[in-house]
């Protein structure tokens, strides 16, 4: 049977999801279109825009604590906050781990799958955001070595979707692929959810027994300049690369066991890649 306390976060969490889409609408129809009234120059526009994203994610996540819907923590914010010219890539278990990171960045384009371009609370938002659909690979790395000329970090998903738990993930290569051919480092970021919540697989309103615990690590940068140098075909080099992202990119932990500390508690620990 779910106690009390179940029944608040799956109230809990619907509020907070119900929130987030009228967000999503007053970014869309209120605050995007002012900043295009004010702001003609289309770079400033963008980077307004994504501070706008990044302030409204912050919220929501507070708003999720504060609600006891999850709790969390991050762990090396200052570290992303600091990072230019650089892909920042992360696994993918839970359905707001984009959130939880952009939540950190005033500056991050984003690499979107086709379903948020369709999707009427988000498509105005990314699109005004400047940031890059998956689907457009003949100018997709000219796109992305312009906006790291300009600083900017790209966040990317190299699963592409998100993780079953206990189901080894296959990496796609895009992110390798766009690391090697723009000569770009990569940021690895780690999230462990314990207990897994709005995973692919369950609903929203399916939540654990006990308050989910999001603990973001932001981890070491991934050198591209060693793979390149290793062979003269990008294409092997990307392999290469990728092969060491599956490696380095999912923490070894117990999943059941991390707690805000972002410590574990038992010797049994379950590999994620």
């Amino acid at each position: 049977m779910k106690t009390i306390d179940q029944y608040w976060r799956v109230f809990a969490t619907g509020f907070c999801f119900s929130v987030f889409g009228l967000g999503g609408l007053t970014l869309s129809f209120i605050v995007i279109p002012a900043i295009h009234l004010f702001t003609k120059n289309q770079t400033i526009r963008e980077y307004r825009v994504q501070g706008a994203i990044q302030r409204s994610f912050n919220l929501f996540c507070e708003l999720m604590r504060l609600t006891g819907a999850i709790d969390y923590k991050i762990v090396g914010s200052e570290i992303l906050q600091q990072d230019r010219n650089c892909l920042i890539v992360a696994n993918h278990p839970s359905l707001i781990d984009y959130v939880l990171i952009a939540s950190q960045l005033k500056r991050c384009d984003c690499l979107v799958k086709s379903a948020i371009w369709v999707n009427p609370f988000m498509k105005h938002i990314v699109k005004a955001a400047g940031y890059i659909p998956n689907e457009t690979p003949d100018d997709l790395l000219a796109l992305c070595e312009t906006r790291f000329a300009q600083g900017n970090v790209l966040l990317v998903f190299p699963e592409g979707t998100r993780t079953t738990p206990g189901v080894q993930s296959k990496l796609q290569r895009g992110s390798a692929q766009i690391a090697v051919r723009t000569e770009r480092d990569l940021r690895v970021v780690h999230i462990t959810v314990s207990p897994s919540f709005l995973t692919k697989e369950k609903k929203w309103y399916q939540v654990p027994p006990t308050k989910p615990f999001f603990l973001v690590e932001v981890k070491d940068k991934v050198e591209v300049k060693p793979f390149i140098e290793q062979t003269t075909s990008p294409t092997i080099a990307a392999r290469r690369l990728q092969q060491h992202l599956s490696e380095t990119i999912f923490p070894k932990i117990d999943s059941e066991q991390v707690g805000p500390s972002g410590k574990t508690t038992q010797r049994n620990k379950t590999t994620y890649n």
